[in-house]
């Protein structure tokens, strides 16, 4: 079954399971509002900041990567909840003799996220204002964080037995979002070490660009690499789980 033939019969079902859950449906909006939050934050923060003596456009690079984050997190976390919803429902079982192929299927669940995720972060960026970037490097931005998306619904999937437990460890993940943040701070090659965490490379290629660095694209590479990885022991960990 190709990709259109895919995205006809499972689009639509999706679809309609996001609109009955209230969650789904404000989580596809909520990179745009988490963006104006920076915004609005930030300008109130400024001013404060200024008291101290400290200058908050520093740090521009380091608020606006957080934004970079966002949307393959989120919209990770959307299909985790539907795979964990066809896992209870038996579904992907079902699915195993239909002309949808195990293949298929998993490609849709990744390439979905992803192309959401690009299409989403420049414009979360723009509507944050902290990026100096144009619409191209934002969406290489976009690219490099992609990746993010499916290794976290395929965690979600993997590990928690039901949405509950995948709404647990949704929370939990959030844990992530530090080894980046901590990296800002440590100037030296030790800050290799934090790339363990997924975050790191997308972040670290984002800064990169900022900073117009001309090895940029190492940390693009290294990091599409890595993610791909993870995401393929990820899967492999779901498939054992779903063939139990």
């Amino acid at each position: 079954m190709n990709a259109t033939r895919v995205l006809r019969a499972l689009g639509p079902i999706d679809a309609a399971n996001i609109r009955r859950d209230s969650l789904l449906r404000w989580m596809f909006a909520m990179p745009l509002l988490f963006a104006l939050l920076f915004r609005w934050g930030a300008a109130v923060a400024r001013d404060w900041l200024a008291g101290f003596g400290v200058e908050l456009a520093a740090y521009a690079p380091l608020i606006s990567s957080g934004i970079v984050l966002i949307a393959p997190m989120l919209y990770g976390v959307v299909i985790g909840f539907l795979l964990l919803d066809e896992k209870d429902d038996q579904t992907l079982t079902a699915l195993r003799v239909t002309p949808l192929t195990g293949r298929g299927y998993i490609t849709y669940r990744i390439a979905t996220p992803m192309a959401l995720s690009v299409l989403m972060t420049p414009v979360a960026l723009a509507l944050g204002g902290f990026s100096e970037l144009g619409v191209g490097a934002q969406l290489l931005a976009g690219v490099a964080a992609a990746p993010l998306a499916p290794a976290f619904a395929l965690m979600m999937a993997a590990f928690a037995r039901n949405k509950v437990q995948g709404f647990a460890l949704m929370k939990a993940s959030g844990i992530i979002n530090w080894p980046p943040l901590i990296a800002w701070f440590v100037d030296s090659n030790w800050q290799l070490a934090l790339g363990i965490c997924p975050t790191y490379w997308p972040v670290r290629f984002y800064w990169s660009l900022e900073a117009g660095a001309a090895g940029a694209w190492i940390w693009f590479v290294v990091g599409t690499l890595y993610l791909a990885v993870v995401i393929l022991l990820l899967l492999r960990r779901f498939e054992r789980v779903v063939d139990r």
